[in-house]
């Protein structure tokens, strides 16, 4: 089985790319487990050095517009496409053409090159809980449902929509099997922070453990839809195993959150590295991110995932104690 997976020398590409390697096989579509031969990691950025050691990946570097028409991806005999690259949030709202882009223009040409290979090969898309957003004067339902209409209200939650929308007409035609997945917010992810309005939703936690100073630029009462990386994966890889009907409607899948608040986040840091760590948190608003970040919706229900067996994370300081068990070189704080 040859598998590509774009964005994948991120930090979500790279943990999905290590987990399907050390699963050495992968059920698509409901049919048999197939031994995994290659996995193409396309990304501007080299993979992480484990990755590139091992004989089964290889690295397609490069714009991803460029190397679709290149015709370096996806190579004949794809079988799966993981479709995580992206422009982030704040970076779309920054620069219109770059979010075009990065998330339309690259998506609709990644769609079309794997439309010619005419295999249908199983299209996973990474799409965002950004497509819901509180329109003005008509605020959004109290609980998000599947099929809860999408009212995106930033670039960024646009773009992932269109893009859900053009995977399902191409499953329609025929063209691919697609599977869009609506990711929470992720948390806690490791490294620097990214251009998405989101990222101080890591960085409160990973700044503080690493012994600086982390921002909380929005109240401690804002609700938040939160999914650990764990969590992220398992859903990304059990939309690639679902079979059609499965699956059920072409529309996007909401997968599952775990619903907290900043303040609830903050708590469970303490409870995890005590005053200390709560003491290097700056509670200072940034009207820029305060204005995306409160037009998402902070109670999504996941049904349809349940019924593929996937479940939320039950509290965030087991998120957090995963996060210090996975990354010990980046906590300098004591933990309890």
């Amino acid at each position: 089985m040859n598998i590509l997976i774009t964005g994948g020398g991120g930090f979500l590409g790279a943990r999905l790319a290590r987990t399907l390697l050390a699963q050495g096989r992968l059920p698509v579509a409901g049919g048999p487990a197939q031994p995994i031969d290659t996995i193409t990691l396309a990304d501007r950025v080299p993979p992480p050095a484990d990755l590139a050691a091992d004989p089964r990946v290889r690295f397609a570097g490069g714009d991803l517009n460029a190397l679709v028409a290149g015709k370096a991806v996806p190579a004949p005999g794809t079988e799966v496409v993981f479709h995580l690259a992206a422009a982030v949030s704040g970076e779309c709202e920054a620069d219109f053409d770059l979010g075009m882009h990065s998330n339309l223009d690259a998506t609709r040409a990644l769609l079309d090159a794997c439309r010619a290979l005419g295999t249908r090969p199983t299209f996973v898309f990474a799409s965002s809980l950004a497509v819901f957003g509180n329109l003005p004067g008509q605020p959004l339902p109290e609980l998000i449902e599947d099929f809860t209409l999408p009212t995106p209200q930033s670039s960024y939650g646009i773009q992932k929509f269109i893009g859900e929308q053009l995977v399902a007409d191409y499953t329609r035609k025929g063209f691919i099997r697609g599977r869009s997945t609506r990711l929470m917010t992720v948390s806690v992810r490791p490294g620097k922070p990214n251009g998405a309005a989101s990222s101080f939703l890591s960085g409160m936690i990973r700044e503080p453990l690493a012994g600086e100073r982390g921002a909380c630029p929005v109240p401690p009462e804002t609700l938040v839809a939160l999914s650990s990386p764990a969590r992220t994966i398992e859903g990304v890889i059990r939309a690639a195993q679902a079979s059609d009907s499965e699956w059920g409607p072409l529309t996007g899948m909401n997968l599952p959150s775990l619903r907290t608040t900043v303040g609830g986040m903050a708590a469970a840091l303490e409870k995890v590295a005590g005053k200390q760590a709560t003491a290097l948190l700056d509670w200072t608003p940034d009207p820029a991110i305060l204005r995306l970040v409160k037009t998402w919706p902070g109670n999504v229900a996941s049904a349809r995932a349940r019924g593929l067996g996937l479940q939320a994370d039950t509290d965030f300081e087991a998120i957090v104690r995963d996060y210090v068990r996975e990354n010990p070189g980046a906590v300098k704080l004591p933990v309890r």
